[in-house]
């Protein structure tokens, strides 16, 4: 087959057909954005204890039966146990004064057996609210937040193949209405389970959505214009939805509504199925010429540039004779390319550990949840502008060792900030976010390039799964935080702790490893 970039040379490299397909397809990814990471705010969990119910109980009872604990200078209600209830029933019966008459601190404690009560200060209600996943049901929470990442595992496996299959344009709409309707049924949800099943969907929409959507611009966009939407478009447009997310959440504190409203979202892409075409390129391979030329007519159209007679010509469109077929075994041939997969394994892993770690931990800082991730969000701007600056200048290898090390070391420093320095331990939160969305963008071309051209798609596809893989632990390294150090409210500490020891060793490999065999 004929070079596509040739035949289509008459285009030129800009104008406006290409700018608008440009921000057509960027928009799609804002939708990504604010689907991606609801969670922190639907999987929240409001200050709580366990819930008195209405009996015979004194003032001073009623509020002593909470045990309460020391943490930070501060007294802390105990969120899992209260005093038993039949024995400070007895007590209060009985005119006794707890502090005064009884040392409450001797008595026998229990589970909440009643339930518990909810502060409604930030949030009306949430997952955790609604089916009371704290303490021993405290691990549903990240439970619920891997599903979304074993959709995207799953939805990366199989995009590919229906784009190849059924064309680029397609996919992303249909994957755009299951995203809708996906989301719009978990708002329905009638138990944890169903929402975790609803969230796999959701995943699975999503990373097709983002997947299509990118090879699509990848193939209808000019050189230049690809390499912008690669490199900063479809990462900034995503930031954009990110950013709108808290903002979205800070309007509708209801969980049920606010995944109603984000589901709506999707309706408004509808028309851009009229704007947004198919790729000429797929549709070629595919042997139907005829309908990728009237495409590419129309582009010469809207560029108001004069398009030849023959645009593809018969010759060149002869099917080319099949090569070989490359799997994951020739990658273990190689010690090179086996040991070059090992560290590209672990970055990819690390990385995305530390990056949805701490997106995902948002809500457990110190301070307006709603402001911190806004700032969250707002710290990848910058960095994804950045880094394709830096690109054009600096050795991948330095690059992404050097913001390995800002975005674990920083995180190191907040073990030695005082509690009473919270905006100190925010900021250098927020830089760590920083250093590892710069290791993100930077470790895909990283990628791409040191692998040999025959067994680069065989690559980034072991990558990516390795990414998704790290994706679904990092509520875990949340969830550790919490089960480690309980009695700390700011489980960032704990939980920055893992996330430096997974980013700090593949970026030590990084630096024994010599690639001058590339």
């Amino acid at each position: 087959m004929g070079d596509y970039d040739e035949d289509t040379a008459f285009l030129g490299q800009t104008g406006p057909y290409f700018w608008t397909t440009f921000f057509l397809l960027n928009t799609i990814f804002v939708s990504t954005g604010f689907n991606g990471l609801y969670i922190v705010f639907v999987g929240a969990a409001p200050k709580h204890h366990c819930l008195i119910p209405d009996v015979n109980l004194t003032d001073e009872w009623r509020d002593a039966i909470i045990p309460v604990t020391i943490v930070d200078d501060a007294e802390v209600q105990s969120q899992c146990s209260r005093y038993k209830l039949d024995v400070v029933r007895n007590l209060s019966t009985e005119g006794l004064v707890p502090g005064r008459d009884v040392n409450i601190t001797n008595l026998e404690q229990e589970r909440c057996l009643d339930g518990w009560t909810y502060s409604k200060d930030i949030y009306q209600s949430t997952i955790v609210t609604e089916w009371d996943l704290v303490c021993d049901n405290q691990w549903k929470v990240p439970f619920a937040s891997s599903t979304l990442f074993v959709g995207y595992l799953v939805g990366s496996l199989i995009s590919g193949q229906l784009s190849d299959r059924y064309g680029r344009k397609k996919v992303v709409f249909i994957s755009l209405g299951a995203q809708c309707l996906s989301v719009l049924l978990q708002s329905f949800s009638h138990s944890w389970r169903m929402f975790c099943i609803m969230f796999l969907f959701v995943g699975a929409s999503q990373i097709s959505i983002y997947i299509s959507a990118f090879v699509l611009g990848t193939e209808v966009l000019s050189k230049t214009m690809r390499v912008l939407f690669t490199t900063l478009g479809a990462f900034l447009f995503y930031c954009i939805g990110y950013m709108t997310l808290p903002w979205i959440a800070y309007g509708i504190r209801e969980w049920r509504t606010l995944l109603a409203v984000l589901s709506a979202t999707s309706v408004v892409y509808i028309p851009l199925w009229w704007f947004i075409p198919e790729s000429p390129r797929w549709l070629i391979t595919q042997g139907r010429v005829e309908e990728a030329e009237p495409i590419v007519r129309d582009a010469a159209r809207r560029n108001k540039v004069e398009a030849p007679a023959i645009i593809f010509k018969e010759s060149e469109l002869q099917e080319m004779s099949p090569s070989r077929t490359y799997t994951m075994l020739d990658i273990l041939k190689s010690k090179n390319i086996r040991c070059i997969t090992l560290m590209c394994l672990i970055l990819w892993m690390a990385i995305n550990i530390g990056y949805f770690g701490l997106s995902l931990n948002t809500s457990n800082l110190s301070g307006n949840p709603f402001m911190n991730c806004f700032l969250s969000a707002t710290a990848e701007v910058p960095a994804y502008v950045v880094s394709t600056w830096l690109l054009k200048k600096c050795p991948r290898r330095v690059l992404l060792s050097s913001f390995l090390v800002i975005g674990g070391g920083v995180l190191l420093l907040i073990q030695f900030i005082p509690d009473t320095l919270q905006h100190v331990a925010l900021a250098l939160e927020m830089t760590g976010k920083f250093g590892f969305t710069m290791a993100f963008s930077i470790v895909y071309i990283y990628t791409a390039e040191i692998y040999p051209t025959v067994l680069r798609n065989v690559g980034m596809g072991m990558c990516s799964s390795a990414a998704r893989i790290g994706s679904i632990t990092a509520p875990y390294v949340i969830y550790l935080g919490c089960a480690v150090e309980p009695k700390r409210r700011n489980m960032l500490k704990t939980e920055l702790w893992a996330t430096c020891l997974y980013s700090m060793r593949p970026n030590l490999m990084c630096k024994l490893l010599r690639f001058s065999f590339l």
